[in-house]
């Protein structure tokens, strides 16, 4: 879990546009951010696999 207050942190608007940085809106992890769906990788594949997100399905190998 990311840190409360970092999180609050980055809700607030900046003072420079550039300073912006991406959260996951459901945990407020930092990295491994994906802009399309705004979640982190971790709350994507819970998400996709839930079948919550439209249009994304599992691939395999086989």
């Amino acid at each position: 879990m990311a840190k409360r207050a970092l999180i609050e942190k980055s809700k607030k608007s900046p003072k420079f546009a550039v300073r912006i940085h991406n959260r996951c809106k459901i945990c407020g992890r930092p990295r491994g951010y994906m802009r399309m769906f705004m979640t982190c990788r971790i709350c994507f594949r819970n998400l996709a696999l839930q079948g919550v997100l439209p249009g994304v399905k599992k691939t395999s190998w086989g």
